[in-house]
């Protein structure tokens, strides 16, 4: 009989939120059989370390007789099966933590994402499993999983179940809409009223255009599955047919000020069906759960995702000119307000995301995936569609991997996506990639060039905040009083002054701060300030003096004025709307 594993979940107290594990584990030819929890979750490429939340892990026999078992690392248990051809595991798991990737329990619902609490045994990852979910009655499950019965699912492999995750609850809200013969389900969980008709019609415009630029679907049904919380949060997790979004608060969500980060990560996650979950790095393919995975495209994975998910909700019609370049300009003020771009490229910092990637790190050392990516991204499609007398394009590449590796689950390298784009573009590509994704070579130059081609330009405007502006320092606040200082640009005044990342801003000119630092120094604009500060270790004073320098700047992509036909052909091409 060929090993497989049964699994099932429940729960006794919901208010505890720990959640009950069962496995039945058949088939087992070997004296002693090893158990592994996953160390990482796919979308998140740092160690998570998920072993930290299981409370009490037990063995037995058939007839409930106790095996010993003992952990051979952090997230690796054996245990002994003293001849016994077929076993019971039994575990918990806490699961107090809602995101887009975590497990959550309580009297209102049961998320899980297998990822984090299933464990699997290493030489059976290829084999077909069951899960049964143990829920009240009256509940729906919302999940990507194939169904076998009431509450019963079948995955092909442990890595599909990884990918699998659900919602389980008394009070889903659902609807769905086809597009090119997929169906694609809208699964809602929390405090939210769903404007079904504006809801579909903008999911039905961004979808469309995602698949006619692809050309076809990878899976034959998605699942959009959305965690709406009641206060302020904003997270997405791709997986091969289905997504997580956990957003927040639910009274603002079909307001302008949400409504766009609504659409903007689901379009961003939908558009990882094809870019990470079925065209993966070589590195990945397939997934290794115990350790790091480390890749240097991430500014692939993450920072194509990023740009085509926008251009896609522009193209589409669901974005307005304000709120593409909106984007576009939070994409500039993360890039060129971090001086960590002189120091580690791109690709670089993709592969140092398992060491500090989802965290500040320390001062001016890396730059981000996703923002760094985006902007590439962007720079290659305009580039492409220059060489190509608007024939080509970025879309074009990817859309060619996606036939050559996507669909044969073959991995792709680096020099396999610096082909792509030199096929499609009809030339070397090697110094932009050299100068950009190896390098550390400053963008702007090239970047405003490439913006002239589909007639926009970059206007520079002051920071907001005349202390970031005319001193070169950013800060937080604490508790609504004194600022904490979080950034300070390389040679600024501030730098010069020697201000120190963490010291506290209390007063200016003796007015003591009460979450009014931008007022005050824009009151004493022009002058010679004097702020109390508090170091580490002592209180002192330091005198900043403005001169004509400027620092962390604001950028603005506009349409220039009196743009040549040829400008406004080639923005059309470039996102398919008038210009």
């Amino acid at each position: 009989m060929q090993g497989r594993i049964d699994y099932s979940v429940h729960y006794r107290e919901p208010h505890r939120h720990f959640v009950d594990l069962e496995l039945m584990i058949s088939g087992i030819a070997q004296p002693k059989l090893q158990l592994q929890l996953p160390a990482w979750r796919p979308g998140r490429y740092e160690l998570g370390n998920f072993a930290k939340n299981v409370q009490r892990f037990a063995a037995f026999s058939i007839n409930n007789e106790p095996l010993n078992f003992r952990k051979l690392t952090k997230d690796l248990w054996e245990v002994d099966c003293q001849g016994h051809q077929r076993i019971k595991v039994a575990y918990n798991y806490f699961a107090n933590e809602l995101n887009a990737g975590s497990t959550f329990v309580d009297h209102s619902q049961l998320y899980v994402n297998p990822v984090n609490c299933f464990m699997y045994v290493p030489e059976w990852v290829h084999r077909p499993a069951s899960l049964t979910i143990h829920i009240p009655k009256g509940w729906q499950v919302a999940t990507g999983m194939t169904s076998t019965g009431r509450n019963t699912f079948e995955v092909k492999d442990f890595h599909e179940l990884a990918d699998s995750p659900f919602i389980a609850s008394a009070s889903l809200k659902h609807n769905s809409y086809e597009v090119e013969g997929v169906l694609f389900h809208l699964w809602f969980q929390g405090e939210f009223k769903p404007d079904w008709p504006r809801i579909i019609d903008d999911f039905q415009k961004f979808t469309t255009a995602q698949i006619q630029a692809m050309g076809d679907f990878p899976v034959n049904e998605y699942h959009f599955l959305f965690q709406i919380r009641t206060y302020k949060t904003y997270h997405g997790v791709e997986h091969s047919n289905s997504t997580v979004v956990a957003l927040g608060p639910s009274y603002d969500i079909l307001k302008p000020v949400l409504y766009d980060e609504f659409l903007g990560v689901s379009s961003h996650e939908l558009f990882h069906t094809w870019n990470v979950k079925a065209l993966r790095p070589a590195e990945m393919q397939p997934y290794d759960y115990t350790k790091e995975n480390y890749t240097r495209l991430g500014y692939v994975a993450e920072g194509v995702t990023t740009y085509a998910g926008d251009l896609f909700l522009y193209r589409s019609g669901c974005f307005s000119d304000y709120d593409f370049f909106k984007n576009v300009h939070t994409l500039f003020m993360r890039h060129f307000h971090n001086y960590g771009r002189f120091n580690l490229s791109v690709a670089d910092s993709s592969f140092d995301t398992w060491l500090d990637g989802y965290g500040k790190g320390i001062p001016d050392r890396k730059v981000s995936i996703y923002t760094e990516g985006a902007l590439l991204a962007m720079m290659l499609d305009i580039s492409l569609l220059r060489d190509t007398q608007n024939q080509g394009s970025l879309m074009t590449a990817m859309r060619l991997l996606y036939e050559r590796f996507g669909k044969t689950g073959i991995g792709y390298t680096e020099k396999d996506y610096q082909n792509a784009i030199e096929e499609v573009g009809g030339r070397s590509y090697q110094q932009f990639f050299t100068d950009y994704y190896y390098g550390t070579k400053d963008i702007e130059a090239e970047l405003r060039e490439l913006l002239s081609y589909v007639g926009l330009e970059i206007q520079d405007t002051r920071s907001r905040l005349y202390f970031e502006n005319r001193f070169g320092f950013k800060v937080e606040y604490i508790k609504e009083r004194s600022a904490r200082i979080t950034d300070i640009a390389p040679g600024s005044i501030a730098d010069r002054t020697e201000l120190k990342l963490g010291d506290e801003i209390v007063s200016i000119n003796g007015i003591r701060i009460l979450g009014n630092l931008k007022e005050w120094c824009k009151y004493f604009q022009e002058e010679t300030i004097t702020l109390t500060i508090n170091s580490e270790d002592d209180t002192h004073k330091v005198e900043l003096t403005p001169n004509d320098e400027r620092y962390y700047r604001t950028r603005w992509p506009h349409k220039v004025h009196n743009a040549t036909d040829m400008q406004k052909a080639n923005f059309i091409a470039w996102t398919g709307r008038k210009f």
